[in-house]
């Protein structure tokens, strides 16, 4: 392969890569503002600027100054065989101060309220590049700060026109509401007159703004984010399997951000992926166990609420009547696999479900120009639940009967159905009239003695829970570990971010606690009085908590999938086929701390 030398590192490349790119790949820093590699490149922020020299064909290929000796733009200068490139040299360094004097000779000193510091790249670059004092004495000019949408604050005086939400707006979107008005020291972007940014990627241009010009309305003075811990996980509301990153701090989530991912998501998420974690803290959460007494719910333990399942799943045995489990698409596999095995260590004929999965519209694809089966694509899918797919997949593996939503009211009208296992963890209602009917007549009618005994693992209040003789709190996705397969049927597993809301447990764990009362899994009695230290994840304000242990192991993702590959071959794709998300790596931070 052809190769060139950047900084004295050789690097191999393939035809076609700009300078730049080649750089990124191999982990060789050159500042750079305007570059995005999902963008059109415009080569003007004139930082990446290097002196190359190249191979001269008239001196017998020995090196000479490329285009003269002028520096050229490594963003927009493509790569040639026995290049070599120059970015730390006096010269190159020379222009980067320069570059970051100008930048800064109009910025606003206003880094400590900025929502972007900590992570702004006009910070890094001024301390790595730049003259660490300034020589302007004239007065800044002054912008106004502007509401460019529903989700979009600009702060003209920081901004340094590098246009990424220009060419966002223009090539990923389609939309095209921003533009640059004005030349000169009086230049800035701005919205077209009467038309807002509210595209439904709008938010990307915040993630695009390198400096702390575009902010987030939702996260604007939310908190420091140098507090906030990043955690890899997958799309919990859409079937599209989006890679984001959730950043919380202490149990609370702040904002979830864009993970990069060439194959799915690209660089870009939906504003509905963005801001579709709200659910997790709403007030509505249901935080403590209720069971039915005397006609009415109340609160109780769970080893009360797990007594009365048992209880039931024994009647309905005695009675010669069928379990039926309902397993909610908005579960991970491994939840899924553990439920399904509840209900057939209940009842070996147990009626399989797969709940119900809402769909919004129709898929649209970004750019509007491509098709969806474009690799450039970015698809916003319609589909609103994020594992429809693995769940039918892992409840067709236990085979016996096995039915689609659709036909959940007609099987329950049956009337042999004993104990029904409902699972929700839906952001929104989700039961239909025409579901809560079902439910009440099947709980009204009485059949050899015994009525419909109904259990619900919601994680919302909601009319369901009304109708259901126990109600057992569970976890959004955001608060375990599991795998997802999405529309293009693709298993990625997600970690945990923050703990289950107090009074809650997420469904596996719930799950493993029946299969003890079922005589399914042994009991680990040396847990009945020891406690655990739950933490969010290590950072400077940690929040952590005790939590009595269980008298099952504790629910853990990677063992599930090892029993489901274990219990059933067509489930060995859980073990060989999952995609994680890549290690996190060390930073080292910029300046040397000393102890005091």
């Amino acid at each position: 392969m052809p190769s060139i030398t950047i900084n004295g590192k050789v690097c191999e490349f393939t035809p076609g890569q700009m300078i730049l790119q080649v750089a990124n790949a191999n982990g060789i820093e050159i500042p750079q503002y305007c570059y995005h590699d999902g963008l059109s490149i415009v080569a003007s922020c004139r930082i990446c600027l290097g002196e190359i020299w190249a191979p001269d064909a008239r001196q017998g290929g020995k090196l000479a100054p490329f285009m003269g000796g002028k520096l050229m733009p490594t963003c927009q200068t493509a790569a040639a065989d026995g290049m070599v490139v120059h970015t730390d040299s006096p010269k190159s360094v020379a222009n980067q101060k320069a570059v970051m004097e100008y930048l800064l000779i109009n910025h606003p000193l206003d880094c400590p309220v900025c929502d972007q510091a900590g992570e702004c790249f006009l910070q890094d670059y001024s301390y790595q590049y730049g003259r660490g004092v300034s020589r302007f004495e004239e007065t800044k000019v002054k912008n106004p700060k502007k509401d460019l949408g529903p989700h979009v604050y600009l702060y003209a005086d920081r901004c340094i026109m590098c246009t990424r939400c220009v060419r966002f707006t223009r090539e990923v979107s389609g939309t095209g509401e921003l533009m640059v008005t004005g030349r000169g020291n009086k230049e800035e972007i701005d919205v077209f007159p009467g038309v807002a940014i509210d595209n439904e990627l709008s938010a990307n241009v915040i993630d695009l703004c390198p400096v702390g010009a575009l902010l987030d309305k939702d996260f604007l003075f939310a908190q420091r984010v140098w507090f906030l811990k990043s955690t890899p996980s997958i799309d919990g509301i859409t079937s599209s399997g989006d890679n984001i990153f959730i950043e919380h701090n202490e149990g609370k989530i702040y904002r979830i951000k864009p993970r990069p991912n060439p194959g799915i998501n690209k660089w870009w998420i939906t504003d509905e992926v963005r801001y579709g974690w709200k659910h997790v803290h709403s007030a509505d959460r249901l935080h403590a166990c209720m069971r039915r007494e005397f006609g009415a719910l109340r609160d109780c333990e769970y080893e009360s609420a797990y007594a009365d399942v048992g209880h039931a799943f024994a009647q309905t045995r005695e009675a010669g009547r069928r379990v039926m489990a309902v397993i909610s698409p908005m579960l991970s596999c491994e939840d899924a696999f553990l439920l399904a095995r509840v209900a057939r260590a209940a009842d070996p004929h147990a009626v399989l479900a797969v709940g119900p999965v809402p769909t919004v519209g129709s898929d649209r694809v970004y750019p509007p120009t491509r098709s969806a089966d474009d690799p450039l694509a970015f698809v916003s899918r319609a589909e609103k639940a994020p594992n429809a797919r693995g769940v039918r997949r892992v409840l067709e593996a236990f085979g016996g009967e096995v039915i689609s939503f659709g036909d959940f009211a007609a099987r329950l009208g049956r009337r042999d159905i004993g104990t029904l296992l409902l699972t929700g963890n839906y952001p929104t209602a989700w039961a239909t009239d025409d579901v809560l009917a079902a439910i009440h007549a099947a709980r009204a009618t009485v059949e050899n003695g015994r009525r419909t005994f109904v259990v619900l693992v919601d994680t919302l209040h909601s009319a369901l829970v009304d109708a259901a003789d126990v109600v057992l709190p569970g976890a959004t996705w955001v608060e375990k570990s599991g795998t997802f397969e999405n529309a293009r049927n693709l298993l990625q597993a997600f970690e945990q971010a923050i703990p289950p809301t107090e009074g809650a447990r997420q469904e596996g764990q719930i799950a493993l606690d029946l299969l003890v009362r079922l005589g399914e899994v042994e009991p680990n009695v040396q847990n009945l009085h020891m406690y655990q230290i739950v933490d969010e994840g290590p950072g400077q304000v940690p929040a952590a908590r005790e939590v009595h242990l269980q008298r099952t192991r504790l629910f853990n993702a990677a063992e599930v999938r090892r029993d489901m590959a274990a219990k059933f071959p067509a489930l060995a794709c859980f073990v060989h086929d999952v995609a994680f998300p890549p290690a996190h790596a060390e930073r080292a931070p910029d300046v040397e701390v000393v102890e005091l």
